[in-house]
């Protein structure tokens, strides 16, 4: 069975996330994926490079779903993971408004990248990798970064900011996928879909 001629709605599927926006792209792209939310240790390792460290926590979210969750061989799971980097050094969501204000602060006038780790797995399978964008922000006032703030979106955001959502008016540059800058590649993750599909 190949997706393009079925109906996507309908395959089974499994989101390891509790990230409201990887749902959203996902189901923009077609799909109805029940939801499981994985409990791993998100803690970067030692030495561990923001490439390797999104891709790991992908692949752990994408294991750590319960076997016994999975009723019928052709079901899939999705997983990512996203982080901004700046300076070499990961923005992870921010504990407290502070924190917000202090990152948002670094990122003003500054290009960064967001770096996102995605997993299908399914079959006894699974792949994985790595997508990353470049963001660049014009300068922000102190005023503009309060009132962001003051509006409660950055709390879960890694990075402190959505850029689907109110700090979009922030960006002057972006390369890469947007639906990785928003939380999921779509198209490595579709296509991948499609080979576990086709069999």
């Amino acid at each position: 069975m190949i997706l393009e001629t079925m109906n996507r709605w309908n395959l089974p599927l499994i989101l390891g996330s509790a990230s409201p926006r990887r749902l959203d792209l996902l189901r923009a792209a077609g799909f109805n994926p029940k939801v499981q939310v994985p409990d791993i240790d998100e803690s970067v390792l030692t030495a561990e490079s923001p490439e390797s460290y999104v891709e790991r926590l992908a692949i752990s979210k994408a294991h750590a779903i319960e076997e016994e969750s999975i009723e019928e061989e052709s079901v899939w799971i999705v997983a990512g993971d996203t982080i901004v980097v700046l300076d070499g050094q990961i923005l992870g969501k921010p504990a407290s408004s502070d924190e917000a204000i202090h990152v948002l602060r670094q990122l003003s006038g500054r290009e960064h990248r967001i770096v996102g780790g995605w997993c299908v797995r399914g079959s006894g399978e699974y792949y994985s990798g790595v997508e990353e964008c470049r963001v660049w922000f014009r300068e922000l006032s102190e005023a503009e970064i309060l009132e962001y703030v003051n509006t409660g979106e950055p709390m879960d955001k890694a990075g402190s900011y959505a850029i689907q959502g109110g700090a979009g008016r922030f960006v002057t540059r972006f390369e890469g996928y947007w639906s990785n800058a928003v939380g999921l590649a779509l198209i490595p993750v579709v296509s991948h879909l499609e080979k576990f599909a086709r069999r």
